[in-house]
């Protein structure tokens, strides 16, 4: 197996809090249990709270175990992806193979379905729990997360304090935030009076920083968001802030893209084709090269079109 057959891991991808992160993709592209305004990956094809498995979980654990005999470099092993991975059936047969390996294992999750016990008892198994919280009550949850139908916001809450009660790994949130919406200051403590609730370890204020599904979810400034911090219990870290490693690999798969882009402006979709990368990844890779304003980002014909910025290395 070379890694370019790989069908359910990725990268390792470069992440601004889990430093050269292995990605295991356990759902097709956007199967969430949520639509957020200002998810990078654009809108939920697949809004469902249906669990099944989705993806032949051995076959994943068996790409997995390929790459930690032929490769094994990362710091932490991450299911995230293109989907909700809580949502496969399955998953708590990934962590529990994760946890027996020496990279510690992260589960990216929105923590919708927390309310599961089975849930829950899967997710504990994992080091690292990242959960998301962007709202502080029904309507503001129905406004930003456009959640499925049977999802409401007092469940979801009660769904984190109680795998809280029961994990003793290292739990983080969070906190997207954006301009004009939920960045306020008396919104923001409302949310953070939420997160005291539920005893996050690590916190991280978020915003836009790639094109995100609807146009009007805007960005908060950085100094916006480092007067927040300390509203937050531990005060809580700006996650642009948060530079992570940059190796060889990452340095010649971004200059890649960046020599792409110089020659004509590229959609996710095609750079994805072109050097056979998963989605995630050219998001990340995106990420960063705008971040360095080495590239920058327009809509045509409802598609984004990225393009090398004037003056770009």
């Amino acid at each position: 197996m070379k890694p370019n057959e790989y069908r359910y891991i990725f990268g390792p991808v470069p992440s601004r809090r889990f430093g050269r992160s292995l990605g295991i993709d356990l759902t097709p592209h956007k199967t969430c249990s949520l639509d957020c305004v200002f998810c990078q990956l654009g809108r939920t094809a697949s809004k469902t709270l249906k669990r099944e498995v989705y993806v032949p979980t051995q076959e994943a654990i068996a790409e997995i175990d390929h790459w930690l005999a032929n490769d094994g470099e990362a710091d932490y092993l991450t299911l995230s992806g293109s989907g909700e991975p809580t949502l496969h059936a399955e998953v708590g047969q990934v962590l529990s193979y994760l946890r027996e390996q020496p990279i510690p294992s992260v589960l990216l999750t929105n923590g919708t379905l927390l309310s599961l016990p089975r849930v829950r008892e899967a997710a504990a198994l994992a080091r690292v729990v990242k959960l998301s919280l962007s709202a502080w009550d029904e309507a503001s949850f129905q406004w930003i997360n456009r959640p499925h139908p049977d999802l409401h916001f007092d469940p979801l809450l009660e769904g984190f304090r109680r795998f809280r009660d029961q994990f003793d790994g290292e739990l983080w949130l969070e906190v997207f935030l954006l301009a004009g919406f939920n960045a306020m200051p008396e919104r923001v403590e409302k949310i953070a009076a939420l997160a005291r609730s539920f005893s996050p370890d690590h916190i991280h204020l978020n915003t836009v920083a790639r094109p995100p599904a609807e146009d009007f979810a805007a960005p908060v400034p950085a100094a916006e968001l480092q007067r927040l911090i300390h509203m937050f219990d531990p005060p809580a870290v700006v996650a642009a802030d948060c530079k992570p490693p940059r190796p060889a690999f990452i340095e010649a798969n971004q200059a890649r893209i960046l020599s792409m882009l110089k020659r004509r402006p590229c959609t996710t979709g095609q750079i994805q084709a072109s050097f056979g990368l998963h989605l995630n990844e050219v998001s990340k890779y995106l990420g960063q090269l705008m971040e360095q304003k080495q590239i920058t980002a327009s809509v045509r014909n409802h598609e984004v079109y990225y393009t090398a910025s004037d003056g770009a290395a």
